[in-house]
């Protein structure tokens, strides 16, 4: 309740909105509502924003006393939830088969009006991006700079430097820059347990990153720790963005280590180094920042036992160097994206993250080049980022900007799949057409907003997911191909037959078993196709095409007048020579839909759905059964075709699939290439 006191403490979850009463060191990691990757400062009587604490944000170092404030829906938690009211509406599948149930159902009336009328006159009637993991990637001194090698937290890897690996004894100056990186930071690495298998951040995620960059470097942090124990600190400010502490050296004597940003570390009122030197470090530093890199700038002193205490600690430094650390993608995440764009879809990635860092992963996955923009949240709320669908990376981002920039996108006609893990993210995630959220790193509120998880966090999943939607979407057109197609052929043959000279060319039950065996297990079977090897090849369907759109009804008409035709000839031509004509009509007229349904397959040739097979198998053996079998016969009343008359209905019936083989060929199932339509967000 308001005005109840909290105590809160390195790993608590802030239960609810509150100002700070008392703090001692206390960092609150509040990405998952502002997007904001560093940890956030808290202490009293501070800014709006370091005097206060959020609900759903992690204590990632030291205690506090919180005065509750708000709570339930009028935290900020909770403002950004109420955002989400608008129920999601129906995916774009779901609008196309909603249309299409129209269409047939306004077709069936329309026929059912020309059978009625039809029978009056005949007298006759018949019946569908990151790992969230820092890493120390670009080590420079004034000597020189390496490279790190390594993966995320895991303390293992190595230093390069000019092609060749170095060590602590190889590279002193790269020891001593990342000896007070390491002893000068409160972050510390948890090996893999049994409830997780990978290594894992304690405290602040950008301190994590130096201990496994100095033991790649072949350095001990539990030695340098025993060796140089800290006596006093200095914390980090956000405003002074440094940190300092003071160690006991071994040999008697104090050391002073400090690292912070460089623009606030890298000048004559601390450091004792030339103006030359500091020149080329800030130089250095620019450049690292422009490659999207967090930078920290590293500096130490060591001061005699007997030597009086200086007036502050965070004087006469000198420069030992900098540490570029980048939060990686992951591994498969630029073949994701390129398969995202050879499939069309368009990446955009949305963060709250700094725009330098923004860019440089954006260039890192293929998103984005060197020479396009990167729009701020703060352009967008002045509304100088002009269209929004043109831009493909946003930075400083807030939630209310990701819900504009999705919305955006929609209104452009596109269908939207967002990602995202944080709370800021929700409100996106729910108004996108497909809200797709972090499994394991993912907040409650991200998952419950979105319409998917994925499980293993990859991004890979996301293309398998697309691959997959394209599949059942083209099975679906499969479907109603064969299906439409056939009772297309059913409805001409009862129309046009008595025409032909036939006064009834089906009985009832002839007809209901025809649809029984097309449309049963094989219908079933062609649902479970598997996917056609160039369905990542093509652009997204416009999302207002119907699902008979790109063609699939002048091809449902062809097949089922072909099929009409093949039937009413082979009928006709057994009526004027004697032969059991409607026995043969039945026979061919369920057959050559069974040919049409193999015609269809996505990948000819190959035991990929052996289902379909079988279920082929099946129902043609029951139709010829239907003629043969003395009790079906019966129930069906039909007559035994003598064998030539069965080899010229087997020979009729295929066809049915060699047409649509044809069909298939010359007509094949492609979206039109109206450029990407699909874009995906972050």
């Amino acid at each position: 309740m308001p005005g109840d006191l909290v105590l809160v403490a390195e790993g608590d979850i802030v239960p609810a909105d509150g100002d700070v009463l008392a703090a001692a060191l206390l960092l609150a990691d509040e990405s998952s509502l502002t997007g904001e990757s560093v940890p956030v400062e808290k202490a009293p009587d501070g800014e709006s924003s370091r005097g206060t604490v959020s609900a759903g944000t992690v204590i990632v170092r030291g205690r506090g006393r919180v005065q509750v404030t708000a709570t339930g829906a009028d935290s900020a938690l909770g403002r950004i939830a109420s955002l989400m009211g608008t129920a999601p509406g129906l995916t774009p599948l779901q609008r196309r088969l909603a249309r299409f149930g129209r269409v047939l159902a306004a077709v069936t009336v329309a026929l059912c009006a020309v059978v009625l009328a039809l029978g009056l006159v005949r007298g006759q009637s018949a019946g569908t991006l990151t790992e969230g993991r820092m890493a120390a990637e670009r080590l420079w001194t004034p000597r020189g700079e390496a490279t790190v090698v390594g993966t995320g937290y895991v303390p293992e890897g190595r230093v390069v430097r000019d092609g060749a690996t170095v060590t602590a004894g190889d590279a002193p100056e790269l020891a001593a820059l990342l000896r007070v990186a390491m002893v000068c930071n409160d972050a510390a690495l948890e090996p893999p347990s049994d409830s997780s298998t990978e290594w894992r951040a304690l405290g602040d995620p950008t301190e994590a990153a130096l201990p496994g960059t100095g033991a790649r470097l072949g350095l001990d942090r539990a030695a340098l720790d025993r060796e140089l124990p800290r006596v006093e600190e200095i914390p980090f400010d956000s405003g002074r963005k440094r940190m300092t502490t003071v160690h006991r050296r071994p040999e008697g004597g104090l050391r002073v280590a400090c690292k912070g940003a460089p623009e606030k570390l890298l000048g004559p009122r601390i450091l004792a180094d030339g103006p030359d030197a500091i020149a080329r470090a800030a130089a250095q530093a620019e450049a690292l920042a422009r490659g999207g890199y967090r930078v920290l700038a590293v500096a130490s002193a060591d001061h005699e036992e007997t030597a009086d205490r200086p007036p502050t600690w965070e004087s006469g430094l000198s420069l030992l160097g900098l540490v570029g650390i980048l939060d990686p993608p992951r591994s498969a995440s630029q073949t994701t994206m390129a398969a995202c764009k050879r499939a069309g879809i368009v990446p955009v990635l949305i963060t709250g993250d700094h725009p330098l860092t923004a860019r440089a992963v954006a260039e890192r996955l293929g998103i984005a080049s060197r020479e396009e923009e990167v729009t701020s949240g703060e352009r967008i709320r002045e509304g100088t980022a002009g269209d929004l669908t043109g831009v493909r990376v946003c930075a400083r981002t807030t939630p209310e900007q990701k819900l504009d920039i999705v919305q955006a996108w929609r209104g452009a006609g596109h269908v939207v799949a967002m990602t995202g893990d944080g709370v800021n993210d929700g409100p996106a995630l729910r108004r996108a057409d497909i809200g797709v959220a972090m499994g394991r790193r993912g907040t409650e509120v991200a998952r419950q907003a979105a319409d998917l998880v994925l499980a293993d966090d990859n991004p890979a999943t996301i293309v398998s997911a697309v691959e997959e939607g394209r599949r059942v979407y083209a099975n679906v057109r499969r479907f109603l191909l064969h299906a439409l197609a056939g009772g297309t052929a059913e409805i001409l043959v009862m129309l046009l037959g008595p025409f032909m000279g036939m006064p009834l060319p089906l009985l009832p039950a002839q007809i209901l078993w025809i649809n029984l065996l097309t449309h049963g297990l094989p219908g079933v079977a062609l649902g479970a196709e598997p996917v056609a090897p160039d369905t990542m090849r093509h652009p997204p369907r416009p999302p207002e095409q119907s699902v008979l759109g790109a063609g699939l009804w002048p091809r449902i008409l062809f097949m089922g007048a072909f099929v009409a035709t093949v039937t009413l000839a082979a009928g006709v031509w057994a009526q004027q020579t004697g032969h059991p004509w409607q026995s043969m009509m039945f026979l061919i007229l369920g057959a050559t839909q069974l040919g049409v349904a193999l015609g269809s397959r996505a990948r000819p040739g190959s035991l990929a759905n052996p289902f379909l097979l079988v279920a082929v198998g099946a129902a043609l053996s029951l139709q010829a059964a239907g003629v043969y079998l003395p009790a079906l016969r019966d129930l069906l009343g039909t007559e035994p075709l003598p064998p030539t008359d069965l080899a010229i209905a087997c020979a009729l019936s295929g066809l049915g699939h060699v047409v649509m083989r044809l069909q298939t060929r010359l007509k094949p199932e492609r979206p039109p290439r109206t450029g990407p339509s699909t874009p995906r967000g972050r």
